[in-house]
């Protein structure tokens, strides 16, 4: 069985949701492997432009069977009003897969994020107040609720007991809020648990039959590597692991099974959410940048934040290829900076007057500044070509450095949002 995993490189917002559109159109699964509602998708084809936070960017394909499986915190409310504004909007209705061991994002989750971040205040870390860090803590402190949990009312209630009694004393005593009645979330998980149960099923030994038969598999990762936990730029990173390495985990497939990593990366730098970000432009020049990126330009698909932008990092970008695995690059938005005179690219930093070419830890980053090159721009509208050779001398160049600069080879360029406005090299 071929099984791929598209990843982000860097901070998340590369472009991954439009390249797995791209991918499943020759794939039997697309599987969620990790994270929940807090990032989103934005995918453009001919019924529109979705953004997807739980389902799988494979659900407009007929072909594809769409998996969520174990790894993933799986807000269920937000899942079946995706669904329905798919269905809404002409879609045809896509098999949707979801794992019975996989965990569910509660509202009690929800609400102590938003409080949490709320008490931070300045200090907080940009939070998407989806409930994910209060999830994944639950789930690590063996306190979670599975999907399997909501068909048992007597298991889940006292699943239920044992999670709100610690929660009650912090929201009474820190929070000074009132405690939460389990009264108030039985009924409602119960119920939300019959309307998932069409698509809930074993999805470990579904991969593990596809595996048998050779079928291809697409597995898709949410953020970025430089948002992981263990090697990103923590404490500014999501709660689950974000590479690849951890996918055949998340999935339910042995660790042997991918065979290719295709690390997406965006032409410039862009990122939602606090932590530092050593190419950030200032305003006035970030909002042209922002302004022109994409189709939509450069705001949160969950938050509508304005997203940070900046010039392209390689230093960061060979990094997080490099804890990817990536076995090839998908570059994205080369055609968004087709209005600039002159292009900087990040070579290195330099951090406390001493010039280095690796990513550091977070408090060396705080002090970093950037080491640019700087590259001539094409200055023209690169959307309609499809052959890299067409592409502007200059656009070639700016594409072959970082190759060059990453170590790992592009083997497609995107030039515009839809899924057909790609090069291959």
């Amino acid at each position: 069985m071929a099984v791929t995993a598209i990843v982000g490189a860097n901070w998340g917002d590369e472009g991954k949701g439009k390249m797995t559109d791209h991918y499943a159109a020759n794939s039997s699964y697309v599987v969620r492997f990790q994270g929940g509602s807090n990032a989103g998708h934005t995918i453009i084809n001919d019924y529109g432009k979705f953004a997807l936070h739980m389902l799988p960017s494979g659900v407009f394909h007929s072909n594809v069977t769409n998996i969520i499986g174990p790894g993933v915190a799986v807000d269920a409310a937000q899942l079946l009003r995706e669904l329905e504004a798919l269905q809404d909007r002409g879609v045809p209705e896509p098999r949707v897969r979801l794992s019975e061991r996989a965990q569910v994002v509660l509202p009690v989750h929800r609400l102590f994020d938003e409080l949490e971040e709320e008490r931070l205040g300045s200090n907080g870390y940009g939070s998407t107040k989806r409930g994910i860090a209060p999830f994944y803590a639950d789930k690590y402190a063996k306190l979670g609720i599975q999907v399997s949990d909501l068909f048992d009312a007597a298991r889940l209630q006292i699943k239920m007991e044992k999670l709100l009694m610690a929660k009650n004393v912090l929201l009474v005593h820190l929070y000074n809020k009132p405690p939460v009645r389990i009264d108030d979330l039985l009924g409602q998980l119960l119920e939300l648990g019959e309307k998932l149960r069409p698509m809930v099923c074993d999805t470990t030994g579904l991969l593990r039959s596809a595996m048998e038969k050779g079928e291809p598999v697409l597995l898709e990762g949410q953020l970025g590597a430089l948002r992981d936990p263990d090697h990103g730029i923590y404490p500014y990173s999501t709660s689950s692991s974000t590479l690849a390495g951890f996918a055949p985990v998340g999935a339910g497939l042995p660790a042997h099974a991918i065979t290719r990593v295709i690390a997406v990366v965006k032409a410039y730098s862009s990122c939602v959410g606090a932590g530092p970000f050593v190419t950030e432009l200032g305003s006035s020049e970030s909002e042209e940048l922002r302004r022109r990126g994409g189709d939509a330009g450069e705001y949160g698909t969950l938050t509508g934040r304005p997203r940070r932008v900046g010039w392209f990092d390689a230093v960061a970008t060979r990094y997080g290829c490099m804890l990817q695995g990536a076995t090839d690059v998908v570059l994205t938005n080369l055609d968004v900076l087709g209005y600039l005179d002159e292009i900087p690219v990040c070579v290195g930093y330099e951090v406390d007057g001493v010039a280095i070419d690796r990513f550091p830890i977070t408090a060396e980053l705080d002090r970093a500044k950037p080491i640019f090159r700087k590259f001539p721009g094409w200055k023209s509208d690169i959307t309609g070509i499809r052959a890299f050779d067409n592409l502007p001398d200059a656009a070639q160049v700016y594409v072959k450095f970082i190759e060059s600069a990453i170590e790992v080879e592009i083997s497609s360029v995107s030039v515009g949002p839809h899924r057909d406005q790609i090069i291959n090299l």
